[in-house]
């Protein structure tokens, strides 16, 4: 009895041993992170923080499922730095196009498959519309075949990507830019399979039991990239500058001043959350705009005009990816706000204090002045008085009481002052002031 209890603990404890692995084993997790639509600085926040969530959650492999035109150069090399940065091992898999920075993306990850009708290549940098000079291309095509290499790939191949001006026998002629189907891809080595969907691929890797997580953007994080976009960005600037403008100078009831508000809010929250700056381009930015409407307030262009004007600029440049993305903005920025309100003082009213600044009266023949410039020759060396401030334009008027149209030599001149007719060009009036 005494040997029956003994061998039977001992085959118990063998069926422990035998099954407990099966029984503790857990399935393995895999982490699929979009790579879509512009590649700029908001979706390389958003990696970052998936591969944060990642290594926080033990994920044992991430999937990129890429379907991109491109973007930002800096914002691809970021998303490189992550991934290359990260210890868990990665596949791109693309579902319609990696080209341009989506290639240089796909290829920094340890695998590549691409689904049918999807292509990979075409990264030709380009500044604006124009193609990037040969400092920015040397550089480019010397990233896209460090990361090429690094995996196994033909680093002459990726640098074929992104020089038209390559030849390779049997890959590409010289004038053309390389984009390969999946079929190419494979065949050159630039990609390792081609599968139908995201199920083939687990399935080659050995994973097809794991734990799938989704990595989804947050709403902030959806808005960031919006905001961001190269194209969006200098929209939602024009607007804010143009909406405050406006709420300034014309009579109304607040909605463009809500809606420029709004604007600048989405403009500075957007680089805040993508990781662009910190509050300080925020408060630079509401400091200068306090400063351009004191000048507004007082006579000339002076310090607070100035001070405002850098703030102003110094707070774009802070929150933009680069100086060339902030003067880009801010090109665009002014001229649309410049039209938007010169397009708005024709139909709204503006307020008194702004058709104090301006001369809006018409002045006709009729009502006592003189327009015709030979006639006006006559009056030089003529003194009268300012009937109006001249900021440097106002009116003044003559000792038998004829008004005209005139502008001061550069200073300010306070109304009644005693003035003296300087010069005549064309139909300007040039006066200085007198004691």
């Amino acid at each position: 009895m005494f040997k029956r209890i003994i061998a039977l603990t001992l085959a118990v404890m063998v069926l422990l041993v035998l099954v407990s692995p099966i029984a503790l084993a857990a399935p393995k997790k895999v982490m699929v992170v979009p790579i879509e639509k512009t590649v700029e600085k908001g979706l390389s926040s958003f990696v970052q923080r998936a591969f944060v969530d990642a290594k926080e959650e033990n994920v044992d492999f991430i999937i990129l499922e890429i379907d991109t035109p491109g973007g930002r150069i800096d914002a691809a090399k970021d998303i490189k730095d992550i991934i290359m940065g990260s210890d868990i091992p990665t596949a791109a898999l693309v579902k319609s196009q990696a080209l341009s920075a989506g290639s240089y993306i796909a290829l920094t990850c340890d695998h590549i498959a691409m689904q049918p009708g999807s292509t990979l290549g075409d990264a030709e940098p380009r500044v604006g519309t124009e193609r990037a000079d040969e400092k920015i291309l040397s550089a480019w095509k010397e990233e896209l075949a460090s990361v090429a290499e690094a995996h196994g790939r033909d680093p002459e191949i990726a640098k074929a990507f992104a020089d038209r001006d390559m030849e390779i026998e049997g890959v590409i002629a010289k004038d053309k830019l390389l984009t390969l189907t999946p079929k190419d891809a494979v065949r050159l080595g630039m990609a390792d399979y081609q599968v139908a969907n995201r199920a083939e691929l687990l399935e080659i890797l050995g994973l097809e039991d794991a734990q799938i997580i989704s990595a989804d953007p947050t709403i902030a994080e959806r808005i960031s990239r919006l905001v961001t976009n190269p194209f969006v960005a200098p929209v939602l600037l024009t607007i804010g500058i143009a909406g405050l403008i406006i709420e300034i100078i014309t009579v109304g009831f607040g909605l463009f001043g809500i809606m420029g508000l709004a604007s600048l809010v989405l403009f500075f929250g957007g680089h805040l959350i993508a990781g662009f700056s910190g509050w300080e381009s925020i408060l630079l930015f509401v400091l200068g705009l306090i400063l351009m409407v004191v000048e507004a307030f007082v006579p000339g262009f002076g310090i607070f005009g100035i001070g405002g004007l850098l703030a102003f600029i110094t707070s774009i440049v802070l929150v933009s990816s680069s100086l060339e993305a902030a003067l880009v903005s801010l090109t665009i920025a002014i001229i649309g706000a410049a039209v938007l309100v010169l397009i708005s003082l024709k139909f709204l009213t503006a307020r008194n204090f702004w058709k104090k600044l301006t001369l809006g009266s018409r002045l006709v023949t009729e009502e006592g002045y003189i327009s015709s410039s030979q006639e006006l020759l006559e009056y030089i060396n003529l003194e009268g008085k300012a009937l109006t401030n001249l900021r440097p334009a106002g009116t003044g008027e003559l000792a038998d009481g004829t008004r005209i149209d005139v502008v001061s030599s550069g200073e300010y001149i306070d109304r009644e002052s005693r003035i003296k007719i300087i010069k005549v060009e064309g139909s300007r009036i040039i006066v200085k002031k007198i004691d």
